[in-house]
């Protein structure tokens, strides 16, 4: 399968940085199988770094392989997820036993309701129910080096 990575620049060999903010599976190298979610965080990341260009990192990963790691997959937003979401964002839980997460990701389109849910302005009956309806692009954080390795680099586009 071919996963994306957007960025203001290539990275042809991908590796774990710790984030500057907290993120939804906490720290790991972030993809998608979605071109055009890997389109807008290219552009977006250009935008907050204020340098390099908007470039889409393309990788074939061999699905699988994910049989040989621990991977924690939540196949639609649901109460597992808000709550891990919600705990990685926090920092209470790093998500750091597992190889690789798939979940739905939590992006522009519902900041909105993931803040009113942390704040306590929604329950998680209320947060779901609006989030469910937005039909999520997905995102696979590979959370340590064993797996990153499994992804080979394919090509770049700059957009």
């Amino acid at each position: 399968m071919l996963l994306y990575h957007g960025s203001n620049m290539e990275i042809q060999i991908p590796k774990i940085i710790v984030s500057n903010r907290s993120l939804d599976f906490g720290t790991g190298f972030y993809t998608t199988s979605d071109y055009q979610q890997a389109k807008k965080w290219a552009v977006l990341t250009k935008e907050r770094n204020g340098e390099g260009a908007a470039v889409v990192t393309e990788y074939e990963f061999d699905e699988s392989l994910m049989s040989e790691y621990k991977v924690l997959k939540f196949e639609k937003p649901d109460y597992e997820w808000l709550h891990f979401v919600r705990d990685c964002r926090k920092e209470i839980i790093t998500g750091s036993e597992y190889d690789l997460i798939i979940g739905p990701v939590a992006d522009d389109r519902t900041f909105e309701v993931i803040s009113f849910y942390f704040e306590g302005v929604y329950d998680e009956d209320e947060a779901l129910k609006r989030l469910l309806p937005m039909k999520l692009k997905d995102q696979y954080t590979f959370k340590n080096s064993s797996v990153l390795e499994t992804l080979k680099f394919r090509r770049r586009v700059f957009v």
